[in-house]
């Protein structure tokens, strides 16, 4: 198993930029594929980024594309979302998911607690 905690987000100015972190403990990181979720008040969970176990590839919603970016350090079992030119509509609780694949997950056991993002306009 992997245990999940996200960080780094807060109240942000519209085209202001916040980095979230999820850092992950337990079993080799490097052993899954990861991902951002998120949601917003009143809406379903919706995909934002995922990645590789390797880095190698990425992908990513519609709405985020050009804006944000996923990364991760196996070393420091670390997955990272860099959020630049925020909206409003970015408001929500991000969480970060895992999934014990190498590839591209299409279902996450693991997940996080969530941490918000308010982007103020």
């Amino acid at each position: 198993q992997v245990q999940l905690a996200e960080s780094g987000g807060g109240l942000v100015q519209v085209g202001g930029s916040l980095r979230l972190s999820c850092a992950a403990s337990g079993r080799s990181f490097s052993n899954y594929g990861t991902g951002w979720f998120r949601q917003a008040p009143g809406k379903e969970r919706e995909f934002v980024a995922s990645i590789t176990w390797n880095g190698g590839t990425t992908h990513y919603a519609n709405s985020v594309k050009g804006r944000f970016t996923i990364s991760r350090d196996n070393a420091k079992n670390a997955l990272y979302l860099q959020m630049n030119s925020l909206k409003p509509e970015d408001t929500a609780v991000y969480y970060c998911a895992a999934a014990r694949v190498f590839g591209i997950p299409t279902a996450y056991d693991y997940w996080g607690q969530g941490t918000q993002v308010t982007v103020s306009s």
